[in-house]
């Protein structure tokens, strides 16, 4: 899988191009801010647009999806708890265990919630890379104190989802840098947090 991230807004949030080969099938996701950047690219890279992935709500990951939707004639995809918050179109609403292709390479879609009631993690078991959205990051987890956010879910999320992934896999979250399982178990301590309060319930 090639990876192409555009960093845009305030917030400093992540947004991703993604495809298996030049001049193939991509993926949008998390197209936040600019996005004649993402819609300059696409066409520069001669790439066909398969969908908008939104991995939940919040306005600086989604802010310019409907724009890049209608400029490249592709579907706007989130989960469906979060499709009646989101304010824009949405075309397919995804739930846990979908998977979507890519040129071959299956996406598989885990629902997350904590940030968000509906967020989503975006993984690919053939190139070992997860998008996380603002569920989990390099050192931290996303916060919980929003509107539709839960500690509770938080904690269900990590230890019945994101603990399964192994430490080969590599984090692509919605800010700052891309970790590895390995590194998230090291010195993410909410994360390990997480992990020891769901073990005690």
């Amino acid at each position: 899988m090639k990876i192409t991230r555009f960093v845009g807004g305030s917030l400093e949030s992540n947004g991703y191009v993604i495809r298996a080969y030049d001049g193939g099938g991509c993926y949008i996701i998390d197209p936040g801010y600019e996005p004649q950047k993402f819609i300059n690219f696409v066409k520069k890279e001669s790439l066909k647009p398969l969908g908008v992935l939104l991995t939940h709500h919040h306005h600086d990951h989604v802010g310019g999806a409907e724009r890049i939707a209608d400029e490249l004639s592709c579907p706007v995809m989130i989960h469906a708890t979060d499709a009646f918050v989101y304010k824009g179109k949405v075309d397919r609403e995804l739930l846990d265990g979908d998977t979507l292709d890519l040129d071959g390479e299956l996406l598989t879609i885990f629902h997350t919630p904590g940030h968000t009631a509906g967020s989503i993690c975006i993984l690919s078991e053939k190139s070992k890379v997860v998008f996380s959205g603002d569920t989990i990051f390099d050192t931290d987890l996303g916060r919980t104190d929003l509107v539709d956010g839960s500690p509770k879910d938080m904690i269900e999320s990590c230890c019945k989802v994101i603990d399964t992934w192994s430490n080969e896999y590599t984090v692509y979250p919605g800010h700052d840098g891309s970790a590895t399982m390995k590194q998230i178990r090291k010195y993410n301590q909410e994360f390990l947090d997480c992990l020891t309060m769901g073990k005690k319930r």
